[in-house]
């Protein structure tokens, strides 16, 4: 049996830093620090540090504590809540997601319709969304496009801006961008920003290419984090037999032991100690 690690498998820089920073914060009150709702995208990382006192709230109101913002980043109008109640906030949001806001705040100043690409009930997209202005568009796929066009048509505004959450598929930017430019051009100044995140864009290249390769891929990781099901759709696209699991305890291993070639690639909220207890079931 061959079995693959993929090397951009596992935590990625943002998470691995907000997750030291709340330890930090966790050791300095020796008590309990509220979190503005999930600080990763894995049940098992949050479990820890709730062990330690982390608490995890829903809604800025329930606050009674200092408050974490995760690293999704929150919306413009709970920064101004937390002001009005004199709310201390350890802002943890990631520094590309926080570079993204200021990007669209600043284009929406320049009267620029914004097309903002996103999962829309995911928490990053939510807090983006928020601090672009009246005149912009969340647009979660190709079927989107039309209404996005004729909104921003209606507005009277001839520059566009594009751009996107920090886990959207790097493929399906590409693909939208496109027929958008090509609906638009030249007629509209059409601006794009490709704020997908690096170790993103690398972790799903990474997996399209392994994908090819291998008789069965295993994508690991939160069921609620956006980037593992990018992962999981990019897989499903050159492997037949994919699947999403949590922990090693997801694993059918009488499915698995069929397999001759097995490639794995886990999601930015996966620590190495997750990763490394499939390859072991596996391999065991």
């Amino acid at each position: 049996m061959n079995i693959i690690i993929g090397k951009n498998s596992g935590f990625c820089a943002g998470v691995k830093y907000t997750i030291n920073k709340t330890e930090e914060e966790l050791n300095k009150t020796n008590g309990t620090v509220d979190c503005l709702g999930e600080l990763i995208h894995n049940k098992q990382v949050v479990d820890s540090l709730e062990s330690k006192g982390l608490r995890v709230i829903d809604s800025i109101d329930e606050a009674e504590n200092k408050v974490i913002i995760r690293a999704h980043g929150i919306s413009k109008n709970i920064y101004e809540t937390a002001k009005i109640r004199k709310i201390k906030l350890v802002d943890l949001t990631c520094p590309k997601v926080l570079r993204i806001h200021k990007q669209v705040e600043d284009f929406s100043k320049d009267n620029y319709f914004i097309f903002l690409f996103g999962i829309k009930n995911h928490p990053e997209t939510i807090g983006t969304f928020s601090f672009c202005g009246n005149n912009s568009y969340l647009l979660e796929s190709k079927e989107d496009i039309d209404n996005a066009i004729l909104s921003f048509k209606s507005s009277g505004l001839k520059d566009l801006l594009i751009i996107s959450q920090t886990t959207f598929s790097l493929s399906l930017f590409d693909e939208m961008t496109s027929i958008i430019s090509d609906i638009l051009a030249p007629d509209y100044n059409i601006h794009i920003e490709k704020s997908i995140c690096n170790a993103t864009s690398l972790r799903q290249l990474e997996t399209e290419e392994l994908s090819s390769k291998v008789d069965l891929m295993i994508i690991i990781g939160g069921k609620n984090s956006s980037n593992t099901k990018k992962l999981y759709e990019v897989a499903l696209k050159n492997c037949k037999n994919v699947v999403h699991i949590q922990t090693k305890e997801d694993l059918d291993l009488d499915f698995v032991k069929t397999f001759e070639n097995i490639g794995i690639m886990a999601g930015a909220s996966t620590p190495d100690y997750i990763i490394d207890d499939v390859y072991n079931a596996i391999k065991q």
